[in-house]
């Protein structure tokens, strides 16, 4: 069966039995249908946990009061992405399936015996779930569900993301067209209005056309939801009040005399009321579950190529309250969601993760070694030794993403996803390479066997975790005192593997307008390929000794950080040649087909 059959066939809980074995209150559950529910954390009390009973200090607030639970984050990244197939989703999903039932058996450390775990995800885009790339919900016997609602319109969040951003941009262009009393320079206008849809030809528009009661024409543009800036904000937002102190401050354009406009400028009181009234209920994270029966959260989604790719602060510390380990997945590769979420994410949620599970394939390492795609599934006798050759060779890849997430100061466990063409040969060589390199490694059979394949990634997890109430010596990349010149060349320099930076003329401009305004020391949040260590997504393996571009810094005061783009990619991305929504349909009785 493929990932919809399986789904299709589950029996699932309604999501109130769900919510219960949580520890979640009836009166904090806001069901959206049988088996997928919002939950309302202003209603999270003191009593208020998991299986294991009420926590000491369990917070009576909801989750942007930094809860007290000791409820720990594991982070889940993975190698380079390729057309080979990684499954960052589908590990996250069983790993957390499989922890639960190591919890449970007779064998269980000690030390995990009796706990819980919690998954904590992103939701899809439809951008890429009608493109190229699939929907996010985990695949095979790992999964969460239901799959299709969750891949489709969900509870409505991206709607209301959408929405609330558009609804600013109409703001400003009604501010030009009734006077321009803030003298804003229409020129300098950096918000583009938001679609949740990959449409190549919406990247460079030209607005209010038709004479003089149609507005103001300017040049302008789209971006998928999902690279916004209010994407950003809604995800690192820790509850409503920090949400509209955000959206005040994002940057709309600039006044004649290149002085800053913020959304807390337009109108009486700002715009960042009417936006956060949008909001406001796609704030509360989603309650689904996994095949398995573990609890998950499901809120937000920003890409990890083009915004910094980790799902909703609120969801994480809202399964902080609730479960001993959260474990959350990070887009695209460790030198992208991965180091966004050490040194962005988990600055701005308050929640040092206490270990990394980096996920690898056979067959994306081997075409990281020069193995053509189309040789990938090819088994003969005489054609083993090639295989291994690739994947000796590719395995550098795998090598420095180990490196880099060991320097934040977190264990690593690597997650050898298996696929069905991986040979016993390759695996165990695989796992070897690991064991001889000090780095625990199993591998994860999830696809096929849900949470019983994760068993032993699971129990090399829980061996490397921290003693509980011991402190992580997880460490950001950044000190506070770094430029931003200073964290570009940090990430370029010890993520990637470069020798250094370059800038254009644009982008050596915006620094220096970055220095003279005061923002020179936020955050930086890469945007590149994610094909790739380098701005080039056709150079694979793990090159060493080349320059990234910079082609522009975008300054987003209300995400806390500066985006740098480099190289050619892009914040509205378009369909492929064949895209998947090709594939699709609905019979007459409403059933999907074609979904995965």
């Amino acid at each position: 069966m493929n990932d919809a059959e399986i789904s299709a066939a589950a029996t699932l809980e309604p999501v109130a039995d769900v919510a219960h074995r949580a520890g979640i209150p009836a009166e904090a559950l806001i069901p959206y249908g049988h088996y997928m529910a919002k939950v309302d954390t202003s209603r999270l009390t003191a009593g208020s946990t998991g299986a294991n009973g009420p926590a000491d200090g369990a917070p009576t607030g909801g989750p942007g009061s930094s809860p007290r639970r000791t409820g720990r984050v594991v982070l889940v990244t993975g190698t380079n992405p390729t057309p080979a197939g990684e499954g960052k989703s589908t590990v996250t999903v069983g790993l957390v399936d499989g922890l639960n039932l190591l919890a449970r058996a007779d064998d269980a450390p000690g030390s995990w015996a009796g706990k819980t775990a919690m998954a904590a995800l992103r939701e899809p885009s439809l951008g890429p779930v009608f493109g190229m790339k699939g929907g996010a919900t985990g695949g095979g016997y790992a999964q969460v569900v239901p799959m299709e609602n969750i891949n489709l319109h969900f509870t409505g969040d991206f709607h209301a993301i959408t929405s609330a951003h558009n609804l600013l941009c109409a703001l400003i262009d009604n501010h030009l067209h009734r006077g321009n009393e803030l003298r804003i320079d229409p020129r300098t206008i950096a918000v583009k209005r938001a679609l949740d849809t990959n449409d190549r030809s919406l990247r460079q528009t030209v607005i209010g056309l038709g004479g003089r009661t149609e507005g103001v024409p300017r040049e302008s543009g789209f971006e998928i939801t999902v690279a916004s800036e209010t994407m950003a904000v809604f995800c690192l937002a820790t509850d409503l009040e920090d949400l509209k102190d955000r959206l005040s401050r994002i940057i709309i354009g600039r006044t004649y005399d290149r002085q800053p406009v913020t959304v807390g400028d337009l109108g009486l009181h700002g715009a960042q009321g009417a936006m956060a009234v949008l909001l406001k209920d796609a704030l509360k994270p989603n309650l689904v579950q996994t095949l398995g029966g573990s609890a998950a959260f499901v809120h937000g989604g920003p890409f990890a190529n083009i915004a910094h790719g980790a799902n909703s602060i609120t969801a994480t510390n809202t399964a902080r309250q609730l479960a001993d380990v959260v474990v959350t997945e990070a887009g695209f590769g460790a030198d992208l969601g991965g180091q966004k979420f050490m040194d962005i994410t988990a600055v701005a949620g308050g929640f040092p993760p206490a270990a990394s599970v980096l996920v690898a394939t056979v067959r994306a390492l081997k075409l990281n070694g020069g193995m053509a795609l189309g040789d990938l599934d090819h088994r003969t006798e005489a054609g083993e030794q090639p295989h291994l050759q690739a994947l000796e060779a590719g395995v550098a890849n795998l090598a420095r993403h180990i490196g880099n997430m060991a320097a934040y100061g977190v264990p690593v466990v690597v997650a050898v996803n298996r696929f069905p063409q991986d040979t016993e040969a390759e695996l165990e060589w695989l796992t070897s390479w690991c064991a001889r390199r000090g780095v625990p490694a199993a591998v994860a059979d999830v696809w096929a066997r849900g949470g019983e394949g994760a068993l032993e990634v699971a129990r090399r997890l829980v061996e490397v975790l921290p003693a509980e109430g011991e402190e992580s010596g997880w460490h950001s990349l950044w000190t506070e005192d770094m430029t931003v010149a200073q964290r570009i060349e940090a990430v370029v320099t010890q993520i990637y593997g470069g020798a250094g930076v370059e800038y254009t003329a644009a982008a050596r401009a915006q620094l220096d307008q970055l220095v003279a305004e005061g923002w020179d020391h936020l955050p930086v949040c890469m945007a590149k390929t994610q094909y790739s260590f380098t701005d080039d997504p056709s150079v694979l393996g793990a090159p060493e000794d080349f320059t990234v571009m910079v082609r522009e810094l975008a300054l987003r005061p209300g995400a806390g950080f500066v985006v740098a783009l480099t190289g050619s990619v892009m914040t509205m991305p378009g369909l492929p040649r064949t895209p998947a929504a090709d594939s699709m349909d609905v019979d007459p009785h409403g059933n999907v087909t074609g979904l995965f």
